[in-house]
């Protein structure tokens, strides 16, 4: 584990208290022009979620509907009744976005899959980075916002949802993320700098509870529009 990364772990509660904590429960809204872009505006202005902090499952309550759950695991997504009878389901959903243009329409199933394999992404960070598989390297650092960045880059294994096989995250002197970089597989790969802050501490471990996600250029400046994903947290719990 690379020195960068133990300080990175220490600010966001420590690798024990992450390798102890069962689940994240998280309220709040995700916003921004992909939801319109995708023909799904406001789907998740209001979202409630837990994330299983040791494997990868994520459930969206009242997903679409008060009455219904949206269920995320890498190899299916489904919408269910609170008794678990099921509405709809995709298996293999990532085999969904294949052919999709920059403006083709998405159907729930397809924000479920992308909004959940992403919100488990950021709500298990740093804590990700110590997965099987995943290998991490740290970078020159960058100089932003009138501050020198360390960065570490990571490489993902194929069998982690996530949005790319590399992607880099960036960290301010006390450790805490302030900027991930990645180009999303199924948005076609468009690279995308994402922004983090308010950072909050709940049950011992750290969280940005402010996102906001805009497009990137080859040479890493960012344009500060679209704001293509806005995230705000009200709530943040650990269990």
């Amino acid at each position: 584990m690379s020195d960068l990364l133990d300080l990175v772990l220490e600010a966001h509660g420590g690798l024990q208290r992450w390798q102890e904590a069962r689940t994240i429960h998280a309220k709040g809204s995700l916003g921004g022009h992909l939801w319109t872009l995708r023909g799904q505006e406001g789907i998740l202005a209001t979202a409630d979620m837990t994330v299983d902090v040791q494997r990868q499952r994520l459930v969206y309550e009242g997903f679409t509907s008060p009455e219904l759950r949206g269920l995320f695991t890498p190899d299916r997504v489904a919408i269910e009744q609170q008794d678990g009878e099921v509405v709809a389901e995709r298996t293999a959903p990532r085999e969904a976005f294949a052919g999709h243009g920059p403006d083709t329409p998405w159907d729930q199933l397809h924000v479920l899959y992308f909004a959940g394999y992403a919100m488990w992404n950021y709500l298990t960070a740093p804590y990700l980075l110590t997965r099987p598989g995943v290998v991490v390297e740290e970078l020159e650092p960058w100089r932003e916002a009138g501050e020198d960045r360390r960065r570490l880059r990571a490489r993902f294994p194929k069998d982690m949802a996530t949005h790319a096989t590399e992607q880099v995250f960036y960290y301010n002197s006390a450790g805490l993320l302030r900027r991930h970089d990645y180009a999303p597989d199924v948005l076609g790969g468009i690279p995308a700098a994402h922004f983090t802050d308010n950072h909050v501490t709940a049950s011992g471990l750290v969280f940005p509870t402010h996102r906001y996600i805009v497009p990137v250029q080859q040479d890493g400046h960012v344009l500060p529009e679209p704001i293509l994903i806005a995230i705000d947290l009200t709530e943040v719990s650990v269990a």
